[in-house]
């Protein structure tokens, strides 16, 4: 069964990418990339039941593997993917680009594919050479508006994230030679034989292939000081594309790190590792929140917001434990789902006041009475007030941090969520309640049905899960927890 769910997986979205090259017809390469959304977000609702009931499966020679983390990245993956392409069909048509939207759309689900095959990689080169496929398939995306600042942003992310990421390859390249030593000089490069033999590396060697490869999927993931390129791809990139880069492929990025966490596990590494995935998250917090209270473009604002959550993810998994690890991969759904609204909330705020500009959108409930509250009620759950489900996540992670050696990080932590609290909604205040003297001519757009119902769908799961955390969550996120801690099987 767990077989037939993957090959559903990957079909879906690779079908949709060629019907969409080959067609001529935009309505065809829309509808079939809805089609294919949804189904990836059905089956990966199976799969990860399926991982939970049976445990881990291994397949094609064991280069792939779906364990319970893999297919927990995959959720997100879809929900994000499954929203997007909805939403995208309202957004897109908005663009006047409607020769291209076949290529568009096929690029959009040749991204998906490549993230989602990304997570159930067994070898860790081959897991480096899906998420470099992400990469070169979504700088198209993210200068597919072919403006001068696009093309600027797209040519900036695919140079610094590849430089980046190349440090991962090396790191990769010497978790591979230290393990020669163990294994003997050929070997398969899975999870499980690196994670057997790194307690016998040289540790020196150990920290330095960790660090690179921290630096190097850092880089990928926005973390801070690598981040530079994700104010501009984010702010640059059609809207449906800022949602799946924030809420997706940050993601695939972050199972990189978790992966590598597990390898280091139980070897004298292991503290180093943590203390240095700690000091990142923390850090790009603190860059983040800066950035945010000083922000005047609203995309921009958004593509902060998401360093500041990447690096709370980091700080869950660095603080570890059941608790830390927990609330890492809740807050990484919960991010998704949230991010995901803010993107879309910002697409139609750019196109109906034609601004990027935060001092150029006021009024916004006029504009907007309906998708505006919802818009706003998003930004105080990506604030991280409560009763929204990042709340709650990240009061998890603050209790797995005090309950560790890191009471340091959760004192800077506490600090800068007040900052970002205020700062980010200063913005939404100006925007929503501030008076003009000259008050802006917004333009009524067409398509609202398609740009308001990810809206509701991204905005009652925030809801609900800051409400009520469901038992079975607990219980994946336990398993995911052992996986982790306890090192790749």
């Amino acid at each position: 069964m767990v077989q037939d769910l993957v090959i559903i997986l990957f079909g879906a979205p690779l079908a949709a990418a060629l019907l969409s090259f080959g067609s001529r017809h935009s309505r065809t390469a829309e509808y079939g990339t809805v089609v294919a959304a949804s189904a990836d977000f059905v089956v990966s609702i199976l799969l990860l039941v399926a991982t939970l009931r049976h445990g881990s499966t291994l397949w094609w020679r064991a280069y792939i593997q779906i364990d319970a983390l893999g297919a927990w990245v995959i959720l997100c993956i879809s929900i994000v993917y499954a929203l997007s392409s909805i939403y995208a069909v309202g957004y897109m048509r908005l663009l006047d680009e409607e020769e291209r939207l076949p290529l568009f759309y096929g690029l959009f689900s040749g991204f998906a594919f490549t993230m989602l095959a990304a997570c159930v990689m067994n070898n860790a080169g081959v897991f480096w050479i899906a998420i470099e496929l992400t990469t070169l398939i979504s700088t198209f995306l993210v200068g597919f508006e072919r403006e001068a600042e696009s093309t600027e942003a797209a040519w900036k992310y695919i140079v610094v994230v590849s430089s980046g990421i190349s440090l991962a390859l090396l790191g990769t390249v010497l978790f591979y030679w230290g393990g020669s030593f163990v294994l003997g000089p050929t070997y398969a490069m899975t999870w499980a034989a690196l994670h057997h033999s790194a307690s016998q590396v040289y540790p020196p060697l150990l920290t330095v292939s960790f660090l690179l490869v921290l630096v190097g999927y850092g880089t990928k993931a926005g973390l801070a000081p690598m981040h530079t390129w994700l104010p501009d791809a984010h702010s640059e990139s059609p809207a449906p594309v800022s949602a799946m880069l924030s809420g997706a492929l940050l993601n695939a990025s972050m199972l990189g790190i978790a992966r590598f966490l597990g390898v280091v596990s139980g070897t004298s590494t292991s503290r180093l590792a943590h203390t240095a995935v700690v000091c990142f998250g923390i850090f790009s917090f603190v860059i983040a929140s800066l950035f945010i209270v000083r922000q005047t473009g609203i995309k921009r604002l958004m593509a902060y917001s998401s360093v500041e959550h990447i690096g709370v993810q980091a700080l869950g998994l660095g603080f570890g434990g059941v608790l830390g690890i927990a609330g890492a991969l809740y807050h990484m759904l919960n991010h998704s789902l949230n991010k995901s609204l803010m993107f879309f909330g910002a697409g139609n705020a750019m196109r109906a006041y034609g601004s990027k500009e935060i001092t150029d959108i006021r009024d916004v409930l006029r504009t907007f009475p309906v998708t505006g509250i919802l818009w706003l009620l998003g930004a105080v759950g990506i604030a991280g007030a409560p009763p929204f489900a990042l709340f709650l996540s990240e009061f998890t992670i603050l209790r797995a941090g005090i309950a560790g050696p890191y009471r340091w990080a959760v004192v800077l932590f506490v600090i800068f969520l007040v900052v970002v609290f205020i700062g980010f909604l200063s913005h939404f205040r100006a925007m929503y309640f501030d008076e003009t003297e000259n008050p802006p001519m917004p333009q009524v757009l067409p398509g609202l049905v398609w740009r308001a119902l990810p809206m509701w769908l991204s905005f009652l799961p925030v809801l609900v899960l800051g409400l009520w955390w469901p038992h079975v969550l607990w219980n994946a996120f336990t398993t995911i927890s052992a996986e982790i801690m306890g090192g790749a099987r």
